[in-house]
C-alpha cells in the first residue's frame, strides 16, 4: 500500500498540493484545523477559502507574469484555475471569482476524492519522522503554538507582516444615481467584461475631506509584539497609504484615468473609488484596494462619504490581521524542503510568496516534487524562465535572506530576454517573449515529469 503524503492546511496551497497528489494516484491527509480552532479572518469551514479578495488578478497570459502563472497552472490540471474559470465573474482582463462558490467547488471535489483523508484538528508541532512526505502549507495565519515550533526548530528569527481585508457591499445599497458601471479604459472581450467595474467619483473637495477623515479615523491598535511588523507593499491599508502623501491614494486604488462618468460626462473626476463584483449573483461588490486597519465604526463613517457610498450596507468590513513566514533563502533547498528536516516541505504564503495565485502554484509545485520524491523519481524544480520557477528560484535561494520580504510573481524575477524586438523600451514585445519562452520550457519540464 502506498504510504499517504501529510498535508497541513487546507487552504488555496494545501488544496492545490492535494489534489495534484491524489491525481498521481497517491492517498493524502488533508489535516486543517476548522472548524475545531477558528482564526479572526476565515467565515466558513471550506477548503481554499479566499480571505481578503475575490481576484486572481490579471488573466493575461502574453504581457502579464499573473496571467502566465494562470497558463501553467491550467496546462498542469490545477483545481484552483479550474475551480476558478467555473466560478468566474466579469472584471475586464482580470479573473474575478464567486469567492462562496469557488471554495465550495474546491471543498466537493477533494472531499469526495477517495484517496483524501480530511483531520480537522490541529496540528502543534513540526510533523514527526515517521509521517514521512509532509508538505507545510498552514499559510499566513498558521496557528501560533505551530509558528513557536517552527522557529524553534530552525533557529530563525520571526519575519512577519500585516495584511488588511477590504470591505464589502451590498449592491442595493449603492447610489446608481453617481455611480455607473466600467472597467477603466473599457477593457474586455463583452460588454459584461467593459462594465465589471461599479465607479464612485470624487471632486476634488471631497478627496480631500476623505483624505483627512481616514488620517484622523481610528484604528485598530497593535500589541507591543506586533508593532515593529512591516506591511506588506502590495495590500497596504488605505490609512497607511493616505499617510504617504495626500495625492497618493489618487494615484493608487483611486486613480480617475480610463473613465468617463456617464452622469457627468464632461466633468472629469478628482479621483474615483471602485467596486468589483464579489459574487456571480452581483449582490456584494468589493472595494477595490480598500483594505483598511480602521474600526468598524469608523468604517462606516468613513467610507459613507464616498459619492454613492453614503448610505451602503456593509456584508463584511474591512479588517487587518498578521501574517507569518519563513526565512524560505535560508531554511529551504531547492525543492522546497526543509534543509534540517528533508521530509517536510514548505508551500503558500508561509514561504514569502504573496497573493492567492502565487501560494497554488507553490502548492501545484510542493505537490508534484513530493510524488516524484516517493515514486523514486529524481526530477528538478521548473527553470527560472517560467512563472513557476521564477517564483521557486526567488524564495529559495534568489532573494537576499537578510532582506527577505514577500513577493508577487513579476517579470523582475526572470532571467532577462536577449535580442527582443525593439530593445528594452518595447515592453509589449518584451513580456511577450518573456511568455512565449516560459510557456516552451514550462511544456518541456512538464512533459518530462
Amino acid at each position: 500500500m502506498i504510504k499517504p503524503i501529510h498535508i497541513v492546511g487546507g487552504g488555496m496551497a494545501g488544496s492545490e498540493a492535494a489534489w495534484q497528489i491524489v491525481s498521481a494516484g497517491i492517498p493524502v491527509i488533508i489535516h486543517e484545523m476548522r472548524p475545531s480552532v477558528e482564526t479572526f479572518a476565515h467565515q466558513t469551514h471550506d477548503l481554499a477559502e479566499l480571505v481578503c479578495s475575490n481576484s486572481f488578478r490579471s488573466d493575461d497570459d502574453e504581457s502579464n507574469a499573473v496571467g502566465l502563472l494562470h497558463w501553467e497552472m491550467r496546462s498542469a490540471n490545477s483545481i484552483i484555475m479550474e475551480m476558478g474559470d467555473k466560478h468566474a465573474l466579469p472584471a475586464g482582463s482580470a479573473l474575478a471569482v464567486d469567492r462562496e462558490a469557488f471554495s465550495a467547488s474546491v471543498t466537493k471535489k477533494i472531499t469526495n476524492h477517495p484517496l483524501v483523508t480530511i483531520d480537522r484538528s490541529e496540528i502543534h508541532n513540526l510533523p514527526p519522522e515517521n509521517w514521512g512526505h509532509t508538505i507545510i502549507a498552514t499559510g499566513p495565519l498558521t496557528s501560533k503554538s505551530l509558528a513557536n515550533d517552527i522557529l524553534e526548530n530552525t533557529d530563525q528569527k520571526s519575519l512577519a507582516f500585516f495584511d488588511a481585508i477590504a470591505p464589502i457591499v451590498f449592491a442595493d445599497s449603492i447610489d446608481m444615481s453617481k455611480a455607473w458601471m466600467q472597467s477603466r479604459y473599457d477593457k474586455g472581450e463583452t460588454d459584461e467584461e467593459r462594465t465589471a467595474y461599479l465607479n464612485c467619483p470624487m471632486d476634488k473637495e471631497t478627496y480631500d475631506n476623505f483624505i483627512d477623515a481616514l488620517l484622523d479615523s481610528e484604528k485598530t491598535e497593535f500589541k507591543d509584539w506586533e508593532k515593529d511588523t512591516p506591511y506588506f507593499d502590495g495590500c497596504l491599508p488605505i490609512e497607511v497609504m493616505a499617510e504617504r502623501g495626500k495625492e497618493t491614494l489618487r494615484w493608487g486604488p483611486m486613480k480617475p484615468v480610463g473613465l468617463t462618468n456617464p452622469h457627468q460626462p464632461t466633468i472629469k473626476a478628482h479621483a474615483v473609488v471602485q467596486l468589483r463584483r464579489d459574487n456571480a449573483l452581483g449582490t456584494l461588490f468589493n472595494i477595490v484596494g480598500f483594505q483598511t486597519k480602521m474600526k468598524y465604526s469608523e468604517q462606516t463613517r468613513v467610507l459613507s462619504m464616498i459619492p454613492g457610498l453614503e448610505n451602503a450596507k456593509f456584508a463584511r468590513l474591512g479588517g487587518i490581521h498578521r501574517n507569518t513566514f519563513i526565512n524560505s533563502p535560508l531554511l529551504l533547498d531547492d525543492q522546497m524542503r526543509l534543509k534540517t528536516r528533508p521530509n517536510i516541505r514548505f508551500a503558500g504564503q508561509i514561504t514569502g510568496v504573496e497573493g492567492y495565485v502565487e501560494s497554488a502554484a507553490m502548492g501545484l509545485l510542493a505537490g508534484r516534487l513530493a510524488v516524484a520524491e516517493s515514486t523514486g523519481k529524481n526530477i528538478k524544480s521548473p527553470p527560472n524562465t517560467t512563472a513557476m520557477g521564477a517564483l521557486i528560484s526567488h524564495i529559495t535561494g534568489g532573494a537576499d535572506a537578510k532582506t527577505f520580504q514577500p513577493m508577487n510573481v513579476n517579470f523582475g524575477l526572470f532571467p532577462p530576454v536577449e535580442n527582443v524586438k525593439g530593445g528594452r523600451r518595447n515592453r509589449k514585445d518584451r513580456y511577450k517573449a518573456y511568455t512565449d519562452r516560459a510557456k516552451n520550457d514550462w511544456t518541456s519540464w512538464l512533459n518530462n515529469t
